[in-house]
């Protein structure tokens, strides 16, 4: 599959000198090399120090090399946080391979189009997580896939005719082949490493390609800001398959030659043994995550003052939220902004006064710029509101299969990001809204088109909208506003749900309310006027006619 990036030489020339020009597997190396004892990944299963992680990543390379994977081939992993996966991207990358996280709540639909589009030749799934079947799904869809050769699963009772992961990794391949080989494959740091899907605005979500400069940048970011040493330990709780916990979960830790700790399914008090047991210094999740945190009894009397910075993202910290955190933990708490095409693009700083750490999102890091603009394309003035821009050496290198599309999202140079913001007088942006319909859930997005388009494949709907209503938690959850046909009986929330299950559609996309509608408001020319729909829902909302 030949791939179409905007890497021109103009472009490359101009971030050339601020790229690290490394690959992951540098990183991994330079580790090894000067902690080789070190204990590198931690999950609930196992742990590996960098000398052990090293081994395995070779021989799980060697492994793919026997199969018959290399240079460009698409590996897809959908897998929880386990250490699986990060061993299975770094041995991809040995190779040359690219990897494609899939968010392991991911269904039918979703996995169905994006191993799909990426063309991947293997795919590495769990038997069963949070009692799913994942074999089953691949059964369902791998007639779809005329590229896919290879099947793995993680566990027992692995279908006959696919693989068990474990014959994959318990093999000695470093004895049946010559490890030698490895040696002599190249690496361009400007090649694509990793193509991970976002939700768009459209029906169907876009490939997202980043190179081996692109996301070490941004990782490298955090070294800096964040003032990371080889002694910090990292907790990653966010699925790897999010850019957040793929750039600073899972390729973080290796970067600085640190331990990584992680956990499958979120839970707070686990994560605060976690920081007593291992001495967890730094963390990156959902604003949620820190509510949950917060409401812990007895939080004041634990033993966390190892963990020293915790940055929340996807959503804005309430203010009530870092005050009530003062009074009961000394760890500071950051807020920043950032996107899967662009990694994290602000931050607030450590020494950050409360007025910047509660009222923004932070400043845009080194050698990334940010903008606001007004409708004319020009520059907005102080805290009045626009359209949010950005540019920089950390800026993804295009829209797989959709080159076009990613030259249209561009303007002037400058990455269009769908945000509407506004800037202070010291450069730190506030996230006011979204110019792109995306619904953001506890900082999951929804794609409003997409579920959109499944809810208006139901025979007797005849509109369907959704729309966003404020959560005290979530910051957001998704109401479906539908008209139904003349004569049809309205949907009661239980069959609307049972259709989005058989439609395949991830449970963390299913609205959380139902609102039935006789008319909808509309343009002359007959198009709904979603944001009359959205003042008409929320007055419903206020007057608690919706629950």
């Amino acid at each position: 599959m030949k791939l179409e990036t905007i890497l021109s030489s103009e472009y490359v020339d101009k971030y050339q000198s601020i790229w690290p020009n490394k690959t992951i597997v540098d990183y991994l190396n330079d580790a090894i090399a000067k902690f080789p004892d070190k204990v590198a990944i931690i999950d609930k299963k196992s742990r590996y120090t960098y000398r052990e992680l090293g081994k395995m990543v070779d021989r799980v390379a060697l492994g793919m090399l026997e199969l018959g994977l290399g240079k460009g081939d698409v590996i897809s992993i959908q897998l929880p946080n386990w250490n699986e996966f990060i061993i299975l991207h770094y041995a991809a990358t040995r190779i040359g391979a690219i990897t494609n996280p899939l968010i392991p709540i991911y269904r039918d639909r979703e996995i169905g189009y994006m191993v799909g589009m990426a063309e991947s030749k293997m795919i590495v799934v769990p038997g069963e997580f949070r009692g799913y079947d994942y074999p089953a799904m691949i059964d369902r869809l791998s007639h779809q896939w005329p590229s896919l050769e290879h099947v793995y699963v993680i566990g027992e009772n692995v279908p006959t005719h696919m693989k068990p992961l474990a014959s994959l990794f318990d093999k000695p391949w470093e004895e049946i082949c010559d490890p030698a080989v490895l040696n002599e494959i190249t690496h361009d740091p400007n090649d694509v490493t990793e193509i991970i899907f976002t939700s768009g605005t459209t029906g169907n979500p876009k490939g997202v390609m980043h190179t081996h400069n692109t996301i070490c940048v941004s990782t490298n970011y955090w070294v800096d800001h964040l003032q990371l040493t080889s002694d910090d330990v990292m907790f990653m709780a966010s699925t790897f398959a999010h850019q957040t916990g793929f750039g600073y979960g899972v390729r973080l830790p290796t970067t600085i030659g640190g331990t990584g700790v992680y956990q499958d399914i979120w839970n707070p008090l686990e994560f605060i043994e976690l920081i007593e047991e291992e001495g967890i210094t730094f963390t990156a999740g959902a604003t949620p995550y820190l509510q949950d945190m917060m409401q812990l009894e007895g939080l004041e009397s634990r033993n966390i003052d190892s963990l020293r910075v915790f940055a929340a993202m996807g959503a804005p910290i309430p203010m009530a939220l870092v005050k009530e955190a003062s009074q009961k933990v000394k760890f500071a708490i950051l807020s920043g902004w950032g996107s899967t095409e662009c990694g994290l693009v602000t931050l607030t700083k450590l020494n950050d006064p409360e007025e910047k750490l509660t009222g923004t999102d932070g400043v845009a890091l080194d050698s990334m710029e940010v903008k606001v603009i007004d409708s004319n394309g020009d520059v907005c003035p102080p805290n009045q509101e626009g359209d949010l821009l950005t540019r920089g050496p950390a800026i993804f290198v295009g829209y797989l299969k959709n080159l076009k599309g990613t030259v249209s999202e561009y303007k002037d140079g400058w990455f269009d990001t769908g945000d509407r913001a506004y800037m202070d007088e010291d450069g730190y942006i506030r996230i006011s809204g979204r110019s792109k319909d995306i619904i953001i859930r506890g900082g999951e997005n929804i794609p409003v088109v997409y579920i959109e388009n499944v809810l208006y494949e139901h025979e007797d709907i005849s509109d369907a909208q959704l729309i966003a209503i404020p959560d005290p938690r979530l910051q957001e959850k998704a109401c479906a506003v539908i008209g139904m046909k003349p004569g049809r009986k309205p949907l009661s929330f239980q069959v609307l749900q049972e259709y989005l299950k058989q439609k395949g559609v991830a449970k963390q996309y299913w609205p959380e309310y139902l609102e039935i509608v006789e008319e909808f408001p509309r343009t002359p020319s007959g198009k709904i006027q979603k944001f009359h729909l959205r003042k008409m829902i929320l007055q419903r909302v206020s007057e608690q006619k919706i629950n």
